[in-house]
């Protein structure tokens, strides 16, 4: 990986493709320390309870911390990727947006623009929900008296301060547009990248806190190092695992040439999902901790339902369970609607294509349908496995007397390793198309 980065930077154009994504980089981490107009947040974690599991700290998580701070990227482009899964999603309900994704590249476009408006739709919708619970904690500038503002004035402070978030992750936004058409990389993963890994440093300071403690923490520390090294080479592997279904095409002839008579290959990720089941099990899991939040803790204690919002906790056993069929449920979910094994099975019959050993038709989307069943299953569980890592060292440290909790958790280190992964394979690629001899020898 590091040669790679080390050749690309040799040639002049993607030495400025480079460059350019870097100053997209810094000029997000810069607005994401920028506070936003009207608000007082102080303190070492913001608004967000570091021991928690709640929404808050998973879109702090997404935000690199902007959203604990109430920085003008404090949204980030969590509603850009809300939109995004929206509409695809409504694009398996809704046939006038499933027409609209195989009309090609002008098709591409107006789902772009969709999805680009439903992102301020949503982003007006988050910041104004973040605004409420600012003013509701304290988090707000108030009058001389030390009271909030009321009327016209506290009209004034919400539109300033909602209008600002809007803006900010709109223009996250475009920033991760601009990567996508002159840096290197997918903007959006680009972002999100940058957000995930500035908080290595806290994690690193957290396990030299850890190890100040002494005792048990001198073992458990190096311990826990070397399963996140081991959980990062498991995800490359995972990553780059595939099954390959053989596919044999008919010869033909058009005119004087022949056509066809090759054989290929159709193939199937193991992670065929991504992250996306862990970042839908981590949502709904973190409804019932943010609705907690909002909650008069004195009316629910020694009730039902504090043992309820107990078992929500990363520590209870219950959550880990809850949240491996969920991973399950979702990655079933998303594979369903994405490959489709009549389609796929259509497609190799119209262009004289066949699985060696199965009949066209029915026989074959059976066969694929299997084989995706399989892969969605195996997928699954590996991802459940990176999923509940940090889950399983607090559950671990807890029974042995010495809690840990890291500030890395699973989704962090798939969404990293992942983007690391196609940044490179993007690179590789550009230089493949600029025949850069130094690569290929």
């Amino acid at each position: 990986m590091i040669s790679t980065f080390i050749n690309a930077w040799k040639v002049a154009d993607l030495r400025k493709k480079m460059l350019f994504t870097a100053l997209i980089v810094l000029i997000f981490r810069i607005g994401a320390a920028i506070p936003v107009p009207f608000t007082n947040i102080s303190g070492d974690n913001g608004i967000i309870d570091p021991t928690g599991e709640t929404f808050m700290n998973y879109l702090s998580m997404m935000t690199g911390e902007a959203f604990a701070y109430g920085t003008i990227f404090a949204l980030s482009i969590t509603p850009y990727i809300n939109s995004s899964i929206i509409i695809q999603l409504l694009g398996v309900v809704i046939p006038a947006l499933e027409k609209l994704s195989k009309e090609g590249e002008e098709g591409r476009k107006k789902i772009a623009t969709i999805t680009r408006y439903t992102t301020v739709a949503l982003a007006l919708l988050q910041s104004t929900a973040y605004f409420i619970y600012l003013r509701a904690q304290g988090y707000v500038v108030t009058d001389a008296n030390g009271e909030l503002f009321t009327g016209f004035a506290a009209v004034l402070q919400g539109l300033a301060v909602i209008l600002c978030l809007t803006a900010g992750s709109c223009f996250v936004m475009w920033l991760g547009e601009q990567v996508n058409d002159k840096g290197i990389g997918n903007g959006i993963s680009i972002i999100l990248f940058a957000g995930i890994v500035s908080r290595i440093p806290t994690l690193v300071y957290m396990m030299y806190a850890y190890i100040l403690q002494g005792g048990a923490y001198y073992a458990l520390v190096p311990i826990v190092v070397i399963c996140l090294l081991a959980m990062i080479a498991f995800i490359v592997w995972m990553d780059n695992a595939e099954r390959r279904i053989p596919v044999q095409y008919a010869k033909r002839v058009v005119g004087r040439k022949m056509y066809g008579g090759q054989s290929t290959h159709i193939p199937i990720k193991v992670n065929m999902s991504g992250v996306l089941p862990v970042i839908f099990a981590s949502s709904i899991l973190s409804l019932p901790p943010t609705v907690e939040m909002f909650l008069d803790e004195s009316k629910i204690t020694g009730t039902f339902w504090e043992t309820f919002f107990g078992w929500f906790s990363t520590s209870h056993w219950v959550y880990s369970v809850i949240y491996f069929f969920l991973i399950l449920f979702f990655a079933y979910f998303y594979a369903s609607i994405q490959y489709n094994p009549v389609e796929m099975a259509n497609n190799i019959r119209k262009n004289s294509g066949m699985i060696p050993g199965l009949r066209p038709g029915k026989p074959t989307s059976d066969y694929i349908k299997k084989i995706l069943g399989r892969m969605t299953l195996l997928g699954a569980l590996l991802l459940s496995v990176v999923a509940l890592f940090p889950n399983i060292i607090t559950l671990f440290t807890d029974l042995i007397g010495s809690p840990m909790t890291l500030s890395l958790g699973g989704t962090s280190l798939i969404i990293v390793v992942g983007v690391a992964l196609e940044t490179v394979k993007q690179l590789e690629s550009q230089m493949m198309m600029r025949h850069y001899k130094g690569f290929l020898d």
